[in-house]
């Protein structure tokens, strides 16, 4: 293979600010000037694109460029998500694409940051190559991005052409002089930078008091460089539970949102569906199909009978041209039974002109047999001499034709015919398992069903089902939460794993969470994300877990310090290519696990439950509609309004004889008041207003279960 005369790259801009709005991008031209001013006139920048921080996305570019049976892409650079922030993914996702690192390439970046800025250890670059392209991640920073590429710019097409296939002896005949002479770079003993593209007689250091724009933009060695203004600080807002009570905010650092908001972000945020393969069984109940099925098998697979009665030949016609045609008869007469056929499996015998054979519903017709003639248009003439059987049948019928009381083959279900489409659920009274049975469907695809994990926190909480002698402890409060939750997830037919209490302890919440994530797909804890010294859940999701808190504040009545958080989670698997050593790899792949932090009292906890962590699940398992349906009712006397909030009132949903639906509230609605919810099946959804919602008023309720009757 010939040594390329020009280099193909591609950038990458791993950004979701840019993803949105590709005008606030600054790192595609200045990389694009890079390779124009210092590549030598070897690249040529064929193709650009930006993603949003996502691994998936990430991935997928990167594999369309190195994947493709198109014009080879021998360079592959991104920018950005390379520091310590939640967001901060591309060298995971980045090292789950390469078959080979690079780490010379890394340590050739780093050593030229570091003798900028000590702060260059805060940098985490991938190296490596997949296929024929060499892949390299660069900082966010648009300066820092250029600087880390001229850095080792020199040696890149040396690197790129032996992955795209040159010979490596031929290349590297002459020595290490001869490719840093080719390269433009020289010896560390010279006492250069080796991202120089021209020779100095001394090494160039940031004490020359000039700026890049000295030297005509040839990279002379990095700079340092601040983070570009429109980049928040990585800065947790939850409390350090380090710094005691007197340091944390005496107000909620998070913003407020509306629940219209809250809703939007666990849209967001929630992972989506995982695929998995089920046999077709009663355990199929409850899942929502992943993929469209199609039927296996003809439904029925033979001609069939529709009822009890006799299997008869019908005589066809003969047209002048002599082709048989079907016709009307009237069959009448005597007939010989010459065999049965049940609905078991047999073999008949093959029936001529003149015999029938007794046939049950759902036997197959004989061979030679094209109709059945009913039971009730028959009767028995003489038996055999056991008197056991039928001998003679006397068949009283008039217009039969071929294919009376036939099922036909493929008439119920054909072959390849589409049976169920993708997102349908499948039921236990829809008769779904039954028509896949019939058709031969031994396996489907279907979206699995998150596990919910319930934890509950704090040094008050102890079992319910605690007796203790003397009786409970001042203080002490019994688990409602718990069971509550955990029956409520079960009843919308989620499986369930019980988490236990945890003490208000830091290192000891994070241990039981860290243990949480290796279990279940959703977590829901209650207690503890107030303002109090000892609520202690969004510092540990947001500074031990390393998990990002999208929302910790709604305003709704009850349930305001409702907090929805994602977690990263590492999971290790064991890899099945072997290197040259015959050593098995191992890859990293990672998944997002949610956290819904509940608030504490026993009717909050239920109503955020059905308002948020419903739709998370029903979206994690392919339902639609997503949450509790909302139905128009008419409220059966006044509600008193909150002033400033929302509310999301306990109430009673039923109908009358006149079918109008009808809400009655359930009594207080103090949210920390257990019997609110007693008898209660539907939500109201109340505005925030001064003036008390008359009665006959006309509201939204979203129904938690069954409209009840008044008749």
């Amino acid at each position: 293979m010939a040594t390329p005369t020009l280099l193909r790259a591609a950038v990458l801009v791993v950004s979701t600010t840019a993803s949105k709005d590709a005008s606030t991008d600054k790192a595609i031209p200045a990389l694009q000037d890079v390779f124009a001013t210092d590549g030598d006139g070897k690249w040529d920048v064929a193709s650009t694109s930006i993603v949003s921080d996502d691994a998936a996305a990430i991935r997928e570019q990167i594999l369309k460029w190195t994947d493709t049976d198109d014009s080879l892409i021998n360079l592959v650079v991104t920018t950005g998500g390379t520091g310590f922030a939640v967001s901060d993914i591309t060298p995971e996702a980045v090292s789950e694409v390469i078959d080979k690192p690079a780490p010379g390439l890394v340590h050739g970046m780093l050593a030229a940051s570091l003798q900028v800025t000590p702060f260059a250890v805060m940098s985490r670059p991938v190296a490596g190559v997949r296929k024929r392209t060499v892949i390299v991640t660069l900082p966010g920073s648009p300066k820092g991005a250029k600087e880390n590429l001229q850095a080792i710019l020199k040696m890149l097409p040396h690197a790129c052409v032996l992955a795209a296939g040159v010979d490596s002896r031929s290349l590297h005949a002459g020595g290490v002089k001869k490719l840093e002479q080719e390269a433009g770079v020289v010896g560390s003993t010279a006492g250069q930078s080796q991202g120089h593209s021209h020779n100095h007689s001394h090494g160039h250091s940031h004490g020359h008091g000039h700026g890049h724009g000295g030297h005509g933009g040839h990279g002379h060695g990095l700079v340092r460089h601040a983070p570009p203004a429109d980049v928040p600080p990585a800065t947790p807002l939850s409390n350090d539970p380090s710094l005691g009570p007197t340091r944390r905010n005496r107000a909620s650092p998070y913003p407020m949102l509306s629940v219209d908001e809250a809703l939007a972000r666990i849209d967001e945020f929630t992972p989506g569906v995982v695929e998995s393969e089920r046999p077709v069984n009663e355990d199929l109940v409850g899942y929502v199909l992943a993929r469209d099925i199609y039927a296996a098998e003809d439904v029925p697979a033979f001609r069939a009978s529709i009822v009890d009665g006799y299997a008869v030949v019908v005589p066809k016609d003969e047209d002048e041209k002599g082709v048989s045609e079907s016709s009307s008869k009237t069959l009448s007469g005597v007939f010989p039974v010459t065999s049965v056929s049940h609905a078991a499996p047999d073999e008949a015998k093959v029936l001529r002109d003149g015999e029938i054979a007794r046939i049950t519903t759902g036997a197959p017709l004989p061979a030679g047999a094209n109709a059945v003639v009913m039971v009730e248009n028959t009767v028995l003439h003489s038996l055999t001499e056991d008197n056991q059987e039928e001998k003679e049948v006397e068949i009283r019928a008039a217009n039969v034709r071929d294919g009376d009381n036939v099922r036909e083959i493929g008439s119920d279900v054909r072959k390849g015919q589409l049976l169920l489409h993708k997102g349908e659920r499948i039921t236990a009274v829809g008769g779904e398992v039954g028509l896949l049975a019939a058709a031969g469907v031994q396996h489907v695809t279907i979206c699995r069903r998150p596990i919910v994990g319930v934890l509950s926190t704090g040094n008050e909480i102890v079992e319910h089902t605690s007796r203790p002698p003397s009786g409970l402890r001042l203080g002490e409060v019994r688990d409602t939460n718990r069971p509550t939750l955990l029956l409520a997830a079960q009843e919308w037919g989620f499986d369930t794993v019980d988490l236990g209490i945890v003490v208000d302890q830091p290192q000891t919440l994070e241990q039981r969470l860290r243990d949480a994530l290796r279990q279940v797909d959703v977590i829901i804890t209650t207690g503890g994300v107030s303002m109090g010294e000892l609520d202690l859940l969004k510092p540990t999701i947001e500074r031990a877990l390393g998990g990002t808190i999208h929302f910790g504040r709604v305003a709704m009545k009850p349930g305001k310090p409702t907090t929805f958080a994602t977690v990263m989670v590492k999971e290790a698997s064991r890899g099945t290519q072997s290197d040259i050593s015959g050593s098995v790899s191992h890859s990293t792949r990672r998944f997002v696990r949610t956290i819904f932090s509940l608030p504490g009292n026993p009717a909050s906890a239920l109503v955020t439950f059905h308002l948020f962590v419903l739709p998370a699940l029903h979206k994690m398992a392919g339902e639609h509609p997503r949450g509790l349906p909302k139905v128009p009712v008419a409220l059966s006397h006044d509600f008193v309004l909150d002033k400033e909030r929302p509310e999301y009132h306990r109430a009673v949903v039923s109908v009358g004889a006149d079918g109008v639906l009808r809400a009655t509230s359930t009594g207080g609605q103090r949210s920390s008041k257990v019997g609110s919810m007693r008898g209660s099946n539907a939500l109201l959804c109340m505005p925030a207003g001064p003036e008390p919602l008359k009665a006959g008023a006309k509201v939204d309720a979203l129904l938690m279960s069954n409209i009840r009757s008044e008749l």
